[in-house]
């Protein structure tokens, strides 16, 4: 089969690659018909995240169609449509119980690499490192699924591959920033990043009835976007953050603020990208965090603040003092895709939302290396990339 690899940071390539096959009974394999790149695929791409190895099969955000069961497998059959979340869960363990199924204590078999970095390991993912299990990615043309009564969720016949394919992750993981903070109606929200993962965001906070949601970014593309959607903007090319938001909320500032940006992040301070640059480089921190630093300043007292844009290990100058002083809760993790794909099935039915609108370049396989490189280095027009094999 044909699949997009890792070769190394900066550059991925399309290979000719063993189909995967049956290997346990809980297993299914799909024939993939849809695809995407991820921004947090951008962060192996850029070689922020270690145990990546030449050739490994990139991508987390897939669908497509089952073509072979394992004996175990009892709620799907050859034939069916199927999305796939991109965390990997037994369905068995404590957390899985409680639907904290990125937290799944079963399916990471390099959980000690991440247990000496984080003092416990979450669950596996597909196509993301030698950290969370090697499992082979989704942007290929077939993708082997371990413990598929657990994660996979049939779709309609009637919805096409773009209005459902970002239930695979970046939608839930909008869902879950604003969700998990509480965000209600009265709730001013700001969120930092309108790539894919803001856009849900802000879609999420307005669908959960926030009075007044804020979009902060560099790109006026992608502000533009999350205009459309009814957010207020703030160009941070032109404009602080901080002074904005206390203007335009007469000074109360945001109560809910939300980093969908990461580790990769950059400041409107000079000073500021160029120390993070340097230490980054030097490997005196591993991410940049930028957008989390703004998030907590510009936070209302008493607030929270989410974080669903990944990080991977240290950062330097984190204003502790500044959420300890104001009272700020603070919540991130991976998104734990399967406890939202089915109620926000049912918004997309019901013509709540239309996830396809963020979709701004459409190729096969083939494009994946000109599209990596396009999400990477053109933000402004490059919003999100869909592949079809």
């Amino acid at each position: 089969m044909r699949a997009v690899t890792f070769q190394g940071t900066g550059k991925v390539q399309v290979d000719t690659v063993d189909d995967p096959t049956i290997e346990e009974t809980t297993d299914v394999v799909i024939r993939v018909t849809s695809t995407a790149i991820c921004g947090s695929d951008l962060h192996l791409y850029d070689g922020f995240v270690p145990e990546m190895r030449k050739g490994d099969i990139l991508g987390h955000e897939f669908m497509g169609e089952i073509v072979a069961v394992g004996s175990g497998v009892s709620k799907h059959k050859v034939g069916d449509r199927v999305l796939v979340p991109f965390n990997i869960a037994c369905g068995q363990c404590a957390f899985c119980r409680m639907d904290a199924f990125s937290l799944c204590d079963s399916t990471n078999p390099d959980h000690e690499k991440v247990e000496a970095m984080y003092g416990q390991s979450g669950g596996g993912m597909f196509g993301y490192s030698h950290l969370f299990g090697g499992y082979a990615g989704g942007q290929a043309e077939l993708v082997r699924v371990p413990h598929a009564d657990v994660g996979l969720l049939a779709v309609p016949e009637s919805l096409p591959d773009e209005k459902v394919l970002f239930l695979t992750d970046i939608f839930p993981t909008g869902y879950q920033a604003v969700e998990q903070i509480g965000t209600g109606p009265g709730d001013i929200v700001a969120v930092w990043g309108a790539g894919p993962v803001g856009q849900f965001a802000v879609r999420s906070a307005l669908m959960l009835g926030a009075e007044r949601v804020f979009s902060l970014d560099f790109e006026k593309g992608r502000l533009a976007l999350a205009r459309e959607a009814g957010a207020e903007t703030i160009d941070l090319s032109e404009q602080d953050s901080y002074a904005s938001l206390m203007e335009l909320t007469g000074g109360k500032l945001p109560n809910r603020c939300v980093d969908a940006v990461g580790m990769e992040a950059h400041g409107a301070s000079v000073i500021g990208n160029v120390y993070d640059r340097v230490k980054t480089t030097l490997m005196m921190e591993t991410d940049r965090p930028n957008a989390l630093r703004d998030a907590i300043m510009c936070c209302r007292k008493g607030g929270a603040v989410s974080i669903p844009g990944v990080y991977a290990g240290l950062v330097d100058k984190f204003p502790i003092g500044a959420a300890f002083g104001k009272g700020l809760m603070l919540r991130g993790g991976q998104t734990n895709t399967r406890a939202y794909m089915d109620r926000l099935l049912k918004r997309i039915e019901a013509g709540e939302i239309d996830p396809s609108v963020i979709i701004t370049h459409r190729g096969t396989l083939e494009d994946g290396p000109s599209f990596y490189e396009s999400f990477r280095d053109r933000r402004s027009e490059c919003v999100k990339c869909v592949m079809t094999p």
